[in-house]
């Protein structure tokens, strides 16, 4: 039975003609004599920043129209009574984190 390729050694990979285990090193397979292509992977270069400043501007923005309408500017009244902790002390925090993931995700697209 041929093992699986979670179970290969680090160092072993499967012939792609004939199925035998060989060394990753080697580019002709010595059981059926076919040149073994090279393995190329392609691994990202950087972290995606974007993604970061993206979802950093959001909780920004989500903590600033909860904090908006929380507080009572919006002018409307919230059918449930918001803490004042909540007001205080969480949504800026929040604010805070989005600020502090969008200044995250701009470094790392700078560092790339």
């Amino acid at each position: 039975m041929a093992a699986s390729y979670q179970t290969l050694p680090a160092n072993k990979r499967h012939c792609p003609f004939c199925g035998v285990l060989i060394a990753m090193n080697l580019s002709q397979c010595p059981s059926c004599r076919e040149a073994v292509p090279p393995v190329s992977v392609a691994y990202r270069s950087s972290p995606d920043g974007r993604r970061a400043i993206r979802r950093g501007l959001l909780y920004m923005l989500l903590a600033a129209v909860a904090y908006y309408f929380a507080s009572g500017y919006g002018g409307y009244s919230l059918p449930i009574q918001v803490k004042p902790l909540v007001t205080d002390y969480l949504l800026p925090v929040l604010f805070l984190a989005g600020l502090g993931l969008s200044l995250y995700g701009a470094f790392q697209r700078i560092r790339a």
